[in-house]
């Protein structure tokens, strides 16, 4: 079942006296989170009322968080997103969907997917079942992604299985 609100990022610290909290994202980058009007916090809404970036984080300017101590009592908060605020390019799919799913080689199982890495030039599915495999997320490898029937279709070639003997 998909999950309507998605984990986007960490509070890790303020930023400033005026209530600026910044993120650690967990998505594909900081500007990511640049694009939301709204952001889910322990269950509360708080509307964006700005947001830049700061390297690798983001800075959110939430409302009603207008002090450093109202920032600070947010820290170490999972900053979570709706999934219906988000347009996804063709054919992407978000990784908390793809959590989970069964993984078919041949039309059998080999396992499920257990984590996704994000890495410079590909995704890579780590896939646990009897064995464990790292399968790059590129076309030829992942076959077919149907989140909705929930599965993931592969082919795998020597060197994905990582506990061969």
């Amino acid at each position: 079942m998909k999950k309507q609100f998605l984990e986007a990022g960490q509070i890790v610290t303020t930023h400033g006296v005026r209530g600026t909290v910044k993120v650690l994202p967990w998505a594909d980058g900081p500007e990511f989170l640049c694009l939301f009007d709204r952001v889910f916090i322990n269950g509360q809404i708080y509307a964006v009322e700005g947001c830049s970036v700061q390297k690798t984080c983001a800075l959110l300017k939430l409302s009603g968080v207008d002090t450093v101590e109202a920032a600070q009592a947010l820290r170490n908060q999972v900053v979570r997103v709706n999934r219906d605020d988000v347009e996804l390019e063709e054919g992407a799919v978000f990784i908390a969907d793809l959590l989970g799913l069964p993984v078919l080689a041949d039309e059998q199982e080999i396992g499920k997917v257990a984590d996704v890495m994000t890495m410079p030039g590909n995704d890579v599915y780590i896939v646990k079942g009897e064995h464990e495999y790292m399968i790059p997320a590129v076309k030829e490898f992942v076959l077919e992604t149907n989140v909705d029937e929930g599965f993931v279709k592969v082919k795998l070639i020597e060197g994905m299985r990582t506990d061969a003997d």
